[in-house]
């Protein structure tokens, strides 16, 4: 069973494209893989629209539109590069971009486009999309939905592993060593997004490459301890957040309660080692690990990863290359398999996750 899975990450730097064969019980092969980048113009359309702003409902209609066609073109390039045709495809699952998540508010609402009735016009291929909302209408926060995925790939009997995805927002599943006992995973905080947000204002960069910027600072920690003062950190799971929130409108805050000059630099020490040491605690505090597997862009910033082997100590810290799949398709390929389980009316989602009242068969099926 042939499946493409579709995802852009709240880094919003453009749509991670695989197309993957499922096999049950447990098997996956990657027979593409492709990153379709955001271009300097489009990219600040969609994060513009993660904040209050102006004609809010009309731009983002139009990003829905353009989107639906970005993913289509993302699908059909890895489609080629598989050397299937589209009548070996099962379906496509598409995350879509989140443009803001609040599980919180009343009701609980999150906002994904990539208009998926444009992507099945454009491929010929049955598409799922919209996973979160049927969560949240059972209760749940709607995310994250990849430990799921996690569990039926990487849960190893007899080992209590972690997987650590750092994308905008950083998320952690924990696979029980015991294959009878419930899987726990949740947003832990930041991962790239602030980093991501401060190099740009201070350097014109879209990231910091290697979190070689990061290296040359010094973390500064009293501006560490009043971030991590923030009561998201302190909340229990179930719990998951976002780009929206932790935002440079938050740093600002807390840098304005401190007062004083802070080198930018410093700053994004201080920055990066807020990811790492969030996730840290998070990994403690759900039980702790015999090893760690890293996934998603945050696996390419050395400094990132020095950081979180410093604050694991002894705890054995990899990316999931050493579990078959590269970090940079995790995502991509767990939409695929969500939407694997969406054909075949399976439950996606892990109420032990998401806090959901129960199980449920996830997103929105567009027939070819």
């Amino acid at each position: 069973m042939n499946y493409i899975g579709l995802m852009s990450g709240t880094s919003a730097d453009g749509i991670d494209a695989v197309v993957v064969a499922i096999e049950e019980p447990r098997a996956l092969r990657l027979l593409a893989s492709h990153h379709e980048r955001y271009d300097d113009e489009l990219r600040p359309r969609i994060q513009s629209l993660m904040h209050p702003g102006n004609n809010e409902l009309e731009r983002a209609a139009l990003i829905d539109g353009i989107l639906g066609e970005r993913f289509a073109q993302a699908a059909n390039t890895a489609l080629a590069m598989s050397g299937l045709d589209k009548s070996q495809i099962r379906a496509i699952g598409s995350h879509g971009q989140t443009l803001r998540h609040g599980p919180q508010a009343a009701p609980p609402y999150t906002v994904q486009v990539g208009n998926p009735a444009v992507i099945v016009e454009q491929t010929g291929i049955t598409t799922v999309a919209d996973f979160r909302l049927r969560d949240m209408a059972a209760g749940g926060q709607g995310a994250p939905l990849v430990p799921g995925f996690h569990h039926w790939l990487f849960s190893q009997p007899g080992r209590r592993r972690i997987i650590v995805n750092i994308g905008g927002i950083a998320n952690i599943t924990a696979l029980p060593s015991d294959p009878h006992a419930a899987v726990i995973g949740f947003d832990t905080g930041p991962g790239n997004t602030l980093l991501d947000r401060w190099i740009a204002n201070h350097r014109n960069e879209d990231y910091d490459a290697g979190g070689n910027w990061a290296a040359a600072g010094s973390v500064d920690h009293d501006l560490l301890r009043h971030l991590l003062e923030d009561p998201y950190f302190a909340r229990q799971p179930p719990k998951s957040t976002g780009v929206e929130y932790f935002s440079l409108a938050w740093l600002g805050s807390h840098l304005e309660d401190l007062r004083g000059d802070r080198k930018p630099v410093d700053v994004q020490a201080t920055l990066t080692e807020l990811t790492a040491i969030s996730v840290v605690r998070a990994i403690a505090g759900s039980g702790g690990a015999d090893e760690v597997f890293v996934c998603g862009g945050g696996a390419h910033n050395r400094e990132l990863m020095r950081r979180l082997q410093i604050n694991l100590g002894t705890i054995p810290l990899r990316d999931t290359t050493d579990l078959g799949l590269h970090p940079d398709w995790i995502e991509a390929t767990a939409f695929a398999w969500l939407a694997h389980r969406t054909i075949e009316k399976l439950p996606g989602n892990l109420p032990s996750v998401t806090g959901a009242h129960h199980a449920v068969v996830l997103g929105a099926v567009y027939p070819a």
